[in-house]
């Protein structure tokens, strides 16, 4: 998916985009702006706009290398790591704790974050997931 094109760009002092301030619906609330991450997910309510550029410096990039899931045909939630990030498409591989001696697997979803992609909650135990 194309980003719309009353998504505004939102970069830090290096360039770097880190989202995107979308102006909000008349039923979003009070606000005038929302803020968008690199997944394509909204992260605030309506806000002003200097609530949403500070929301986004705030928020960064770091969550790209946090572990998240991704359903798998067969109903199983896989760990994965984001190795990119697109408005095309997202980019995943399985979690492989840094082993080379078992395949690489990877898969794509479409860019927004779709339902089958999952952020792993803090705490959650981590099983490799490979035979």
């Amino acid at each position: 998916m194309p980003v719309p094109t009353d998504w505004i760009e939102h970069r830090r002092h290096d360039r770097e985009l880190v989202g995107w301030i979308r102006p909000a619906r008349d039923d979003e609330g009070d606000g005038d702006f929302v803020v968008v991450d690199l997944l394509g997910r909204e992260r605030t309510d309506a806000v002003d706009w200097l609530t949403a550029e500070e929301a986004l410096e705030e928020l960064g990039i770091g969550y790209l290398a946090d572990p998240y899931e991704l359903l798998l045909d067969d109903g199983r939630w896989l760990r994965v790591r984001i190795t990119e990030v697109s408005t095309d498409e997202i980019r995943v591989k399985r979690d492989d704790w840094g082993a080379i001696d078992i395949p690489l697997l990877e898969y794509t979803v479409p860019f927004p974050m779709p339902h089958t992609l999952r952020a792993i909650a803090p705490g959650t135990p981590a099983e490799p997931l490979w035979s």
